[in-house]
Formats: structure tokens, sequence, C-alpha cells
């Protein structure tokens, strides 16, 4: 459930059965995984965020009936809110 290869968790359990010599090996291959899930979490939080503020951006054109009026809100003159998504989104 850690998301790892199976190859790591081959290598892990061969870690394993070689006793607690292999201790930090094992701990650093699950600090290594945990930066990738961490990494992955953070990229897909951005595109959330980016899709957040699409639906928003969609929502007012079709209230407005254009884009004029979001437009000249970009890049940096949105709702609070969604000033922080958009941000998000385009790092």
């Amino acid at each position: 459930k850690s998301g790892m290869e199976i190859k790591d968790i081959k290598q892990f359990m061969e870690w394993c059965s070689m006793g607690k010599e292999t201790y930090p090996q094992r701990r650093a291959m699950f600090q290594r995984q945990r930066e990738n899930i961490e990494a992955e979490i953070d990229r897909m939080n951005r595109a959330l965020d980016m899709l957040k503020y699409k639906c928003w951006y969609y929502d007012q054109a079709m209230k407005e009936g254009n884009e004029d009026h979001i437009r000249q809100m970009l890049p940096d003159k949105l709702p609070k809110d969604i000033q922080q998504l958009y941000d998000n989104g385009h790092k």
C-alpha cells in the first residue's frame, strides 16, 4: 500500500531477511518513497486547483455570456479564493 514498485518490495523483503543491519537501508527506501508521494500529491493538488479555477472561470463566463470581465481580472485581480487557486495552479 506504499505505492512502491515490485522490485523495491523484493529488495525490502531481502533486506528484512538480512536482519537489523539493514534498518538504515529500509528507512531510506521509505523516506525516498515518502518524498516521491509528497511530490505527486503536490502536483495533483496544483492540477486540482487549476480544474477548480477553470470550472469557476466557465461558470462566470456562462453567467455573463462572455469572458471579457474575467479576462480583465487576470492575472491578479481575481476574488481572493479564486486567486489562490489560480496562483497555485500556475506554479
